[in-house]
Protein backbone atom coordinates (compact mmCIF):
# COMPACT_ATOMS: atom_id res chain seq x y z
CA UNK A 1 0.00 0.00 0.00
CA UNK A 2 1.44 3.30 -0.60
CA UNK A 3 2.06 5.91 1.85
CA UNK A 4 -0.25 8.71 0.14
CA UNK A 5 -3.40 5.80 -0.28
CA UNK A 6 -4.17 6.79 3.73
CA UNK A 7 -4.03 9.92 5.12
CA UNK A 8 -3.44 10.78 8.95
CA UNK A 9 -4.07 13.52 10.97
CA UNK A 10 -1.42 15.63 12.26
CA UNK A 11 -1.58 14.62 15.75
CA UNK A 12 -1.84 10.71 15.11
CA UNK A 13 1.20 11.13 12.48
CA UNK A 14 3.13 13.17 15.40
CA UNK A 15 2.36 9.84 17.98
CA UNK A 16 2.97 7.45 15.24
CA UNK A 17 6.42 8.86 14.88
CA UNK A 18 7.29 8.97 18.44
CA UNK A 19 6.42 5.27 18.98
CA UNK A 20 8.64 4.32 16.46
CA UNK A 21 10.97 6.16 18.01
CA UNK A 22 11.08 4.94 21.45
CA UNK A 23 10.39 1.13 19.56
CA UNK A 24 13.74 1.94 17.88
CA UNK A 25 15.40 2.86 21.64
CA UNK A 26 13.56 -0.17 23.01
CA UNK A 27 15.49 -2.48 20.57
CA UNK A 28 18.60 -1.03 21.62
CA UNK A 29 18.35 -1.28 24.99
CA UNK A 30 17.50 -4.44 25.08
CA UNK A 31 20.52 -5.42 22.50
CA UNK A 32 22.59 -3.63 25.09
CA UNK A 33 21.08 -5.42 28.06
CA UNK A 34 21.51 -8.94 26.34
CA UNK A 35 24.96 -8.12 25.24
CA UNK A 36 26.16 -5.78 27.72
CA UNK A 37 28.25 -3.63 25.49
CA UNK A 38 26.71 -0.29 24.41
CA UNK A 39 29.47 -0.46 21.49
CA UNK A 40 27.82 -3.88 19.27
CA UNK A 41 29.31 -2.74 16.22
CA UNK A 42 30.72 -0.24 13.89
CA UNK A 43 27.55 1.48 13.69
CA UNK A 44 27.01 2.30 17.25
CA UNK A 45 30.23 4.04 17.16
CA UNK A 46 33.06 3.73 14.75
CA UNK A 47 35.37 5.54 17.02
CA UNK A 48 35.26 3.40 20.24
CA UNK A 49 34.28 0.11 18.35
CA UNK A 50 37.83 0.26 16.29
CA UNK A 51 39.69 1.72 18.95
CA UNK A 52 38.43 -1.60 21.45
CA UNK A 53 38.95 -4.11 18.42
CA UNK A 54 42.42 -2.43 18.24
CA UNK A 55 43.07 -2.70 22.13
CA UNK A 56 41.72 -6.18 22.26
CA UNK A 57 44.19 -7.38 19.50
CA UNK A 58 47.10 -6.49 20.90
CA UNK A 59 46.16 -7.98 24.38
CA UNK A 60 45.53 -11.31 22.55
CA UNK A 61 48.74 -11.19 20.50
CA UNK A 62 50.82 -10.51 23.96
CA UNK A 63 48.46 -13.29 25.44
CA UNK A 64 50.28 -15.65 22.84
CA UNK A 65 53.78 -14.43 23.89
CA UNK A 66 53.06 -15.09 27.43
CA UNK A 67 52.75 -19.08 26.11
CA UNK A 68 56.40 -18.75 24.94
CA UNK A 69 57.53 -16.71 28.23
CA UNK A 70 56.15 -19.45 30.19
CA UNK A 71 57.90 -22.16 28.22
CA UNK A 72 61.48 -20.23 28.56
CA UNK A 73 60.86 -20.52 32.25
CA UNK A 74 59.98 -24.17 32.04
CA UNK A 75 63.42 -24.68 29.75
CA UNK A 76 65.53 -23.08 31.89
CA UNK A 77 64.03 -24.83 35.34
CA UNK A 78 64.67 -27.83 33.41
CA UNK A 79 68.68 -26.48 32.69
CA UNK A 80 69.18 -25.41 36.32
CA UNK A 81 68.11 -29.06 37.99
CA UNK A 82 70.60 -30.55 36.05
CA UNK A 83 73.50 -27.96 37.08
CA UNK A 84 71.84 -28.62 40.61
CA UNK A 85 72.42 -32.25 39.92
CA UNK A 86 75.74 -32.39 38.22
CA UNK A 87 76.97 -29.47 41.19
CA UNK A 88 76.11 -32.88 43.37
CA UNK A 89 78.16 -35.57 41.25
CA UNK A 90 81.27 -33.23 40.99
CA UNK A 91 80.97 -32.89 44.97
CA UNK A 92 80.36 -36.84 45.24
CA UNK A 93 83.60 -37.04 43.01
CA UNK A 94 85.56 -34.86 44.89
CA UNK A 95 85.04 -37.04 47.71
CA UNK A 96 86.20 -39.65 46.04
CA UNK A 97 89.66 -38.13 44.66
CA UNK A 98 90.22 -36.63 48.46
CA UNK A 99 90.05 -40.45 49.62
CA UNK A 100 92.85 -41.22 47.24
CA UNK A 101 94.58 -38.54 48.07
CA UNK A 102 94.58 -39.79 51.50
CA UNK A 103 96.07 -43.73 51.09
CA UNK A 104 98.67 -45.04 50.24
CA UNK A 105 96.88 -48.13 49.71
CA UNK A 106 96.66 -49.03 45.80
CA UNK A 107 94.06 -50.95 45.53
CA UNK A 108 91.71 -48.41 47.53
CA UNK A 109 93.05 -45.79 45.42
CA UNK A 110 92.47 -47.27 42.08
CA UNK A 111 88.90 -48.43 43.23
CA UNK A 112 88.53 -44.65 44.08
CA UNK A 113 89.34 -43.88 40.23
CA UNK A 114 86.87 -46.75 38.72
CA UNK A 115 83.63 -45.22 41.19
CA UNK A 116 84.93 -41.46 39.75
CA UNK A 117 84.74 -42.71 35.73
CA UNK A 118 81.33 -43.73 36.80
CA UNK A 119 80.29 -40.77 37.81
CA UNK A 120 82.23 -38.95 34.67
CA UNK A 121 79.90 -40.90 32.52
CA UNK A 122 76.46 -40.39 34.70
CA UNK A 123 77.42 -36.50 34.46
CA UNK A 124 77.37 -36.39 30.49
CA UNK A 125 74.12 -38.51 30.34
CA UNK A 126 72.80 -35.76 33.65
CA UNK A 127 73.41 -33.46 31.10
CA UNK A 128 71.90 -35.04 27.81
CA UNK A 129 68.45 -35.62 30.15
CA UNK A 130 68.14 -32.41 31.17
CA UNK A 131 66.32 -30.93 27.99
CA UNK A 132 62.58 -29.52 27.88
CA UNK A 133 60.71 -29.92 24.84
CA UNK A 134 63.72 -29.89 22.40
CA UNK A 135 65.50 -27.31 24.26
CA UNK A 136 68.96 -28.67 26.50
CA UNK A 137 70.98 -25.41 27.49
CA UNK A 138 73.37 -27.66 28.66
CA UNK A 139 74.11 -29.25 25.78
CA UNK A 140 74.96 -26.20 23.98
CA UNK A 141 71.09 -25.64 23.14
CA UNK A 142 69.72 -22.12 22.08
CA UNK A 143 66.67 -20.65 23.67
CA UNK A 144 65.27 -17.29 21.57
CA UNK A 145 62.26 -15.85 23.41
CA UNK A 146 59.71 -12.91 22.36
CA UNK A 147 58.41 -10.06 24.71
CA UNK A 148 56.85 -7.70 22.07
CA UNK A 149 53.41 -8.42 19.60
CA UNK A 150 55.56 -7.78 16.98
CA UNK A 151 58.74 -10.19 16.35
CA UNK A 152 62.04 -8.90 16.77
CA UNK A 153 60.87 -5.78 18.67
CA UNK A 154 61.95 -6.98 22.15
CA UNK A 155 63.39 -10.62 22.81
CA UNK A 156 66.22 -12.53 24.46
CA UNK A 157 67.96 -15.33 23.77
CA UNK A 158 69.62 -17.59 26.23
CA UNK A 159 72.71 -18.86 24.84
CA UNK A 160 72.92 -22.89 26.40
CA UNK A 161 76.38 -23.94 27.25
CA UNK A 162 78.19 -27.79 27.61
CA UNK A 163 77.77 -29.24 30.97
CA UNK A 164 79.38 -33.04 29.74
CA UNK A 165 82.01 -33.95 31.79
CA UNK A 166 84.54 -33.11 29.09
CA UNK A 167 83.76 -29.88 28.73
CA UNK A 168 83.68 -29.45 31.97
CA UNK A 169 86.85 -30.57 32.38
CA UNK A 170 85.73 -33.53 34.74
CA UNK A 171 88.75 -35.78 33.65
CA UNK A 172 91.08 -37.31 35.81
CA UNK A 173 94.77 -37.95 34.62
CA UNK A 174 94.88 -42.51 33.99
CA UNK A 175 95.99 -43.96 37.46
CA UNK A 176 94.94 -42.81 40.94
CA UNK A 177 97.59 -44.82 42.53
CA UNK A 178 100.10 -41.63 41.96
CA UNK A 179 98.77 -39.59 44.38
CA UNK A 180 99.49 -35.97 42.17
CA UNK A 181 97.10 -37.86 39.31
CA UNK A 182 93.94 -37.69 41.89
CA UNK A 183 95.00 -33.53 43.12
CA UNK A 184 95.12 -33.39 39.76
CA UNK A 185 91.51 -34.45 39.06
CA UNK A 186 90.37 -32.58 42.55
CA UNK A 187 91.70 -29.10 41.05
CA UNK A 188 89.80 -30.19 37.64
CA UNK A 189 86.45 -30.84 39.54
CA UNK A 190 87.09 -27.56 41.45
CA UNK A 191 87.60 -25.28 37.97
CA UNK A 192 83.94 -27.32 37.06
CA UNK A 193 82.10 -26.02 40.04
CA UNK A 194 83.73 -22.82 39.34
CA UNK A 195 82.00 -22.93 35.54
CA UNK A 196 79.02 -24.16 37.01
CA UNK A 197 78.08 -21.54 39.16
CA UNK A 198 78.92 -18.89 36.58
CA UNK A 199 76.88 -20.38 33.89
CA UNK A 200 73.99 -20.77 36.53
CA UNK A 201 73.83 -16.92 37.84
CA UNK A 202 73.81 -16.47 34.07
CA UNK A 203 70.89 -18.50 33.95
CA UNK A 204 69.31 -17.00 36.70
CA UNK A 205 69.70 -13.40 35.15
CA UNK A 206 67.93 -14.64 32.27
CA UNK A 207 65.00 -16.13 34.30
CA UNK A 208 64.85 -12.63 36.03
CA UNK A 209 64.10 -10.76 32.79
CA UNK A 210 61.64 -13.18 31.88
CA UNK A 211 59.68 -13.05 34.68
CA UNK A 212 59.69 -9.26 34.96
CA UNK A 213 58.45 -8.96 31.44
CA UNK A 214 55.55 -11.80 32.39
CA UNK A 215 54.43 -9.81 35.13
CA UNK A 216 54.50 -6.78 32.48
CA UNK A 217 52.78 -8.54 29.90
CA UNK A 218 50.20 -9.53 32.51
CA UNK A 219 49.56 -5.50 33.84
CA UNK A 220 49.16 -4.77 29.71
CA UNK A 221 46.89 -7.22 29.19
CA UNK A 222 44.80 -6.50 32.34
CA UNK A 223 45.15 -2.61 31.23
CA UNK A 224 44.07 -2.97 27.19
CA UNK A 225 41.29 -5.51 27.99
CA UNK A 226 39.89 -2.81 30.24
CA UNK A 227 40.83 0.06 28.35
CA UNK A 228 38.45 -2.03 25.29
CA UNK A 229 36.10 -2.70 28.51
CA UNK A 230 35.47 1.14 28.82
CA UNK A 231 34.75 1.96 25.16
CA UNK A 232 32.39 -0.49 25.23
CA UNK A 233 30.82 -1.91 27.86
CA UNK A 234 27.46 -0.56 28.46
CA UNK A 235 26.10 0.60 32.67
CA UNK A 236 23.48 -2.20 33.52
CA UNK A 237 22.07 -0.04 35.42
CA UNK A 238 21.43 2.80 33.12
CA UNK A 239 20.20 0.83 30.25
CA UNK A 240 17.80 -1.10 32.88
CA UNK A 241 16.32 2.04 34.08
CA UNK A 242 16.48 3.51 30.30
CA UNK A 243 14.53 0.03 29.89
CA UNK A 244 12.10 0.76 32.06
CA UNK A 245 11.33 4.76 31.34
CA UNK A 246 10.90 3.30 27.51
CA UNK A 247 8.27 1.06 28.59
CA UNK A 248 6.15 3.74 29.98
CA UNK A 249 6.88 5.80 27.26
CA UNK A 250 5.80 3.55 25.03
CA UNK A 251 2.73 2.68 26.86
CA UNK A 252 1.98 6.93 26.98
CA UNK A 253 2.12 6.82 23.08
CA UNK A 254 -0.32 4.23 22.83
CA UNK A 255 -2.91 6.12 24.82
CA UNK A 256 -1.91 9.10 23.06
CA UNK A 257 -2.77 7.38 19.74
CA UNK A 258 -5.74 5.85 20.74
CA UNK A 259 -6.71 9.62 22.28
CA UNK A 260 -5.64 11.22 18.31
CA UNK A 261 -7.18 8.67 16.64
CA UNK A 262 -10.75 9.45 18.64
CA UNK A 263 -10.75 12.65 17.04
CA UNK A 264 -11.17 11.87 14.08
CA UNK A 265 -13.81 8.91 14.90
CA UNK A 266 -15.49 11.84 16.16
CA UNK A 267 -16.82 12.63 12.64
CA UNK A 268 -19.11 9.28 12.49
CA UNK A 269 -21.11 11.19 15.17
CA UNK A 270 -22.25 13.17 12.19
CA UNK A 271 -23.87 10.62 10.52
Amino acid sequence: MSISDISLTAGMRNNLLALQQTASQLSTTQGRLSSGKKVNSALDNPTNFFAAQAATNRASDLNDRKDGMSEAVQTIQSANNGITAITALIQSAKGLASAATATNDTLSQLTYESQFIQVQSQITTLASDASYRGTNLLTSGTLSIEFSQKTGDANLTVNGFSATATALGVTGTANWATVANATQALANMDNALTTLRSKSSTLASNLSVITTRQDFTNSMINTLQTGADNLTLADMNQEGANMLMLQTRQSLGTTALSLSSQAAQSVLKLF
